[in-house]
C-alpha cells in the first residue's frame, strides 16, 4: 500500500471514537486481554469511507492480535456481525478487503461472501480495494 494511503488508513483505524455514533464496536477477549475487534455498521451508509447500496450493513476493520490468530476469533467476530445483521432484518452485508489481506479474504470466501467488483474502491492507480457481499 502506498505510504500516503497507509497513513490515512492508520489514522482511520485509530479513530474508533468517531465511528461509535453510527456503528457497533464488537470485541473479543481472552485471558483478560483484548484480542480482536470489528466495526459493524448496521446502516452501511454510516460508513463515510465507503458507499454501499441502501439497506445493506457493512463490516470494517476486522483485526485479531497476531498472538491469537488461527483460533477462530476472526470468524467468531464475523459470525456475530452476521447474527446482529439478521436480527436487525438486514438482507446483505458488504465489506472491503485487499490482496494484502489474504487470510481474511479466504475466511470471508469460506463464510459465503462473494466478490462484488462493481463496488470496488480504487484509491490510487493500481490499488484495488475489493468489495465482497454476503446475502443473508
Amino acid at each position: 500500500m502506498p505510504a500516503f494511503n497507509w497513513e490515512a488508513y492508520l489514522k482511520n483505524i485509530k479513530d474508533v471514537q468517531s465511528r461509535l455514533k453510527v456503528s457497533e464496536l464488537i470485541v473479543a477477549e481472552m485471558e483478560g486481554r483484548l484480542v480482536g475487534t470489528v466495526t459493524l455498521f448496521l446502516k452501511a451508509s454510516g460508513s463515510s469511507r465507503e458507499e454501499w447500496p441502501e439497506g445493506w450493513a457493512s463490516v470494517r476493520l476486522l483485526a485479531v492480535h497476531p498472538d491469537y490468530r488461527r483460533r477462530g476469533i476472526g470468524r467468531a467476530l464475523m459470525e456475530e456481525c452476521i447474527r446482529r445483521a439478521r436480527k436487525a432484518g438486514i438482507r446483505t452485508i458488504g465489506l472491503h478487503t485487499s490482496k494484502l489481506m489474504d487470510a481474511a479474504r479466504r475466511m470471508y470466501e469460506m463464510m459465503g461472501f462473494k466478490r462484488a467488483p462493481e463496488l470496488d474502491i480504487h484509491p490510487a492507480p493500481g490499488v484495488v480495494i475489493m468489495a465482497y457481499r454476503l446475502d443473508l
